[in-house]
């Protein structure tokens, strides 16, 4: 958060804590942090020198303390982790939610982890354990095993009295699920539900009993789907015997698609996805998950200059056409990507699948014929009247304008036809869509295009 953006949110600036800070007045600095949001203190305590940082974290009361730590990236947690000391940590871990504390287990260091599971009480390693031991990406690594669950026998007002008992331990209590003695999903209710009921009436009578679900096996993805689909806050975990094990929250299904976005962007520029952040990412780190994919593109790059090669005659006979080449590789590249993206985003959304294919090719048929003769027509006008009458480039005839927007149209088309249909392929043969975005279309579609271009002047022109 800017100074200026955190003056006006809570009335004073980051100015004002580093002053009380520097002057020791650490009573008033803590009554400050209390104020701000969990994520802003630990923007805060990020810019910090590392022994500072661990000053003013010890100052946090403990269950601030831990909605702070949360909100860390997993170096600084680490860091904290290895300079506190056992009953600190055991404090923390106590008070953290089950599914944060697993995605600790997942990226710290194995001497940091064996730590943290030494300082966690025998039920908190337990379950952290069990959590381990799900897919990654799963939905079981997800979930967290902090609800509140009613019987369809209790009333509203006992409903009632049983979140206040144990609400505060639960990470969220607006959606509540129904269980049978040996927890089997019964049912949904809302306290919206139990708000607008008298205190007499009975769960069972107002409870939802086609609920929407999923297994620990299901693929996080598939989670983040139906939440999108059904506007979901919350979403109940069962086993394969319909046994309520754990809840996702909208919170965790907000991070499972930045993740999930961010690896189709890299993946779509031909970048190994990483989980850090780019400052977080070192020099080496950053050019091993680049030049895989620049490797493979600069070899396949060999057919593009072996077709050029091929009609060298056919270019040194009218050299005029060598200035449009990259006019019409990047035109076709641009096309294919718009189409790979639409259909790479629809697939995501479930809104194609590759059993749509030739309704997909049909639609983009459609698209890339009107997309084609809207850019040969424009293309044809301003060769023609800027290139040749003002520019004074006499070697552009009619026939050589005539060559460059019919390849124009014709590359146009074949783009959009290969960027839909290398997405739908890649799904049908259980590949990542995104990885065949960029680095495939641009190389077959340069060759294509370089094919299509020299056809046609050997038709037209009679050269080569």
């Amino acid at each position: 958060m800017r100074n200026e953006d955190f003056l006006e949110t809570y009335g004073f600036s980051i100015e004002d804590l580093d002053t009380l800070l520097s002057e020791k007045k650490y009573r008033q600095l803590r009554e400050k942090l209390n104020e701000l949001n969990e994520m802003d203190v630990a923007d805060y305590l990020q810019e910090m020198e590392k022994e500072k940082r661990l000053l003013v974290f010890r100052m946090l009361n403990k269950d601030r303390a831990a909605e702070v730590f949360t909100s860390f990236p997993y170096e600084t947690q680490g860091e904290i982790i290895n300079a506190i000391n056992d009953r600190e940590l055991k404090n923390i871990i106590e008070e953290i939610y089950v599914d944060d504390a697993v995605d600790l287990m997942e990226e710290l260091p194995a001497t940091v982890v064996w730590r943290v599971l030494a300082a966690a009480t025998p039920e908190t390693r337990k379950t952290i354990n069990e959590f381990l031991q799900y897919p990654d990406d799963s939905a079981g690594s997800i979930m967290t095993c902090e609800y509140i669950s009613l019987k369809k026998e209790m009333d509203v007002l006992h409903s009632f009295e049983y979140i206040r008992t144990y609400g505060m331990d639960s990470e969220t209590i607006y959606v509540l699920f129904v269980t049978d003695m040996q927890r089997h999903l019964e049912g949904v209710v809302t306290v919206k539900d139990l708000l607008m009921n008298p205190y007499e009436t009975v769960v069972k009578d107002i409870m939802e009993t086609n609920i929407i679900k999923c297994t620990t096996t299901d693929d996080q993805e598939d989670v983040a789907a139906l939440f999108n689909r059904y506007d979901l806050l919350v979403l109940p975990v069962v086993d394969k015997e319909n046994r309520l094990v754990g809840i996702v929250t909208v919170d965790d299904i907000v991070d499972v698609m930045e993740v999930e976005a961010t690896e189709d962007i890299e993946k779509m520029a031909a970048i190994v996805p990483t989980e850090k952040t780019y400052f977080q990412t070192s020099v080496f780190e950053t050019w091993k998950s680049r030049i895989p994919w620049l490797m493979l593109l600069m070899i396949s790059a060999t057919f593009t200059g072996i077709i050029i090669t091929s009609f060298e005659d056919a270019l040194a006979a009218c050299v005029v056409l060598t200035g449009f080449i990259p006019m019409l590789m990047d035109t076709a590249g641009n096309s294919g990507s718009q189409a790979s993206v639409t259909i790479i985003r629809a697939l995501s959304l479930g809104d194609v699948e590759p059993s749509d294919v030739l309704k997909v090719v049909w639609k983009e048929l459609r698209v890339a014929l009107v997309c084609g003769a809207s850019l040969a027509a424009v293309n044809f006008l301003k060769i023609y009247i800027v290139d040749r009458s003002i520019l004074g480039n006499t070697d552009i005839s009619l026939a050589v304008d005539a060559v460059i927007c019919l390849t124009l149209m014709v590359t146009v088309i074949c783009a959009k036809l290969v960027g839909c249909c290398l997405p739908l392929i890649a799904q049908k043969i259980k590949l990542d869509p995104a990885v065949v975005a960029s680095p495939f279309i641009t190389t077959i579609v340069d060759a294509v295009s370089l094919l299509i271009y020299f056809t046609f002047a050997k038709m037209l022109l009679g050269i080569g």
